[in-house]
């Protein structure tokens, strides 16, 4: 069904017959699995109403669309076969994110291009496949080293979210409390956040002016626990009783590897050369 040049019947908006999507779906041959001979590296978006995706829900639909594009994904040994996916610091549900990363492992070698525009049109609008490289060694999960949120408060005066911010910054330790998979835990908020701001415009992004929107951005290490934007805006109820009268938007706009300046690098660059990331 692969040809050399890793094309597939299904991409391009071609939807395949019966008897190639029956091939396409029985990726287990006689004697056990077949190896993986490639693996490549996606970035992926999750915006508008699908930020309430959950990462089980974004599993599974990623999962159909790799059938549907007739994608040759490797599978694990045993008897019950997994599809070889390796996810990346998974933004929590409700959270907008620009930066969404994972990792594939496929049984015969694709082109990466063709790769990323089969699994866009296979997915829904709002879960938007932005990159795809091939891994050339090293671990994904290495590279993630901080994430860049920007979190829009609506009906905040940003004078008064810079005033939080000034008192967050000042502040050595900042303890607050979150529900884990282990229970409740207490934690300190401050020390993983390398920076953060208070933005302008201090308008809503929809260009309400009469509505004032604060923004604020910061950078965030990956530590464990996970210190989350909430758990800043917990840090800036805490040092300034700061409480957003309307839920907060939240994006994040990157994560990778943190450089000594605080800027942060995309992981997929090491495996790229030279070329920059296609949105759609």
């Amino acid at each position: 069904m692969w040809g050399a040049a890793g094309t597939a019947p299904g991409w391009g908006g071609y939807a395949g017959t019966a008897e190639e999507l029956t091939i396409a779906r029985k990726p287990q041959p006689e004697g056990g699995q077949a190896p993986v001979v490639q693996r490549v590296r996606i970035r992926y978006a999750k915006r508008g109403p699908l930020r309430f995706t959950s990462h089980r829900d974004f599993a599974r639909a990623f999962e159909r669309a790799l059938r549907r594009a007739g994608v040759p994904i490797a599978f694990s040994q045993g008897f019950t076969p997994h599809p070889k996916i390796s996810y990346a610091s998974a933004a929590p549900t409700g959270v907008a994110s620009e930066a969404e990363y994972l990792e594939i492992g496929l049984r015969e070698p694709v082109d990466p291009a063709r790769l990323r525009e089969a699994l866009d049109a296979a997915l829904s609008p709002g879960l938007d496949v932005l990159d795809a490289v091939e891994a050339t060694g090293g671990s994904l999960a290495d590279r993630i080293e901080a994430s860049y949120w920007r979190i829009e408060l609506p009906e905040v005066d940003p004078k008064v979210l810079a005033e939080a911010v000034a008192a967050f910054t000042a502040a050595d330790e900042i303890q607050v409390e979150r529900m884990t998979k282990q229970g409740r835990r207490t934690f300190d908020a401050r020390a993983a956040v390398v920076s953060i701001d208070v933005m302008s415009p201090s308008e809503t992004p929809s260009e309400a002016a009469a509505v004032p929107c604060a923004i604020l951005e910061l950078v965030v290490r990956q530590v464990t626990p996970s210190v989350r934007p909430d758990d800043v805006l917990s840090g800036l109820r805490a040092v300034a009783a700061l409480e957003p009268p309307v839920t907060p938007k939240v994006i994040r706009l990157a994560q990778g590897t943190l450089t000594a300046q605080g800027e942060i690098v995309d992981p997929l660059d090491a495996d790229r050369d030279g070329a920059t990331i296609g949105e759609r």
